[in-house]
């Protein structure tokens, strides 16, 4: 599972660090933000009309036949559900995939609560699968939202918890996007456990456990 993760990236950083074709604008509010949770406002990168650009979706994936937001419960997508889960599989069949940026994730560790920061080994930007979906609401309004994959989790975050994102290595983000061919196999095959050796985690402290604290001394290591 992945229920919350920053993203210390500003949106001009946003653009560079994931390539994207349109140049960096003002128009998207967005900044860093260390405790991202569930129906929050998150950035997304997508290839839309031949284009890698990003956008600022909701986090929870609200399917494109629902006319209001209800209880959908999508902020996670299984790997293993995407073709078959109705809430998931028309944004996976008409290929809106996506990658959800971010700099680390939070676990917490079953016995005793103990949360975890999670990142690369060399504190890089993290590049998570997801799709994204749009959807018209009873008023109107057009709603744009995404949700992050999971997969079986590596040595690494096993003994913390049984699921993890699925991470994408950055010479599989044009594949992942589009940008390049590739079969309904080729894609499951990028939804895997990410290298624990490429990857790094500590204990931190427990107030990142409410959502309304935020900076970044919730990923200061516990001494």
């Amino acid at each position: 599972m992945c229920g919350r993760f920053t993203n210390q990236y500003t949106w001009r950083e946003l653009h560079a660090l994931y390539m994207l074709s349109i140049g960096f604008t003002q128009n998207e509010q967005w900044s860093p933000k260390f405790n991202i949770a569930p129906t929050d406002p998150i950035p997304v990168v997508l290839n839309e009309s031949g284009v890698r650009k990003c956008e600022i979706m909701r986090w929870g994936l609200v399917p494109s036949w629902a006319k209001e937001i209800g209880k959908f419960s999508t902020f996670n997508a299984r790997d293993d559900g995407l073709s078959t889960k109705p809430v998931f599989r028309g944004a996976w069949k008409a290929g809106r995939r996506c990658i959800v940026p971010a700099s680390s994730f939070f676990e917490w560790r079953k016995p005793d609560r103990q949360p975890f920061a999670i990142a690369l080994g060399n504190k890089g930007p993290m590049a998570f699968a997801g799709l994204w979906d749009e959807s018209r609401m009873a008023d109107g309004t057009r709603l744009r939202s995404a949700t992050i994959i999971t997969c079986a989790p590596n040595a690494l975050l096993a003994p913390i918890h049984n699921r993890m994102p699925a991470i994408l290595g950055e010479e599989d983000w044009a594949k992942w996007l589009g940008e390049v061919p590739a079969n309904e196999n080729e894609l499951f095959a990028l939804l895997k456990p990410f290298a624990a050796e490429r990857m790094t985690i500590w204990p931190v402290g427990k107030e990142v456990g409410n959502v309304k604290n935020d900076g970044a001394s919730l990923i200061a290591a516990l001494k």
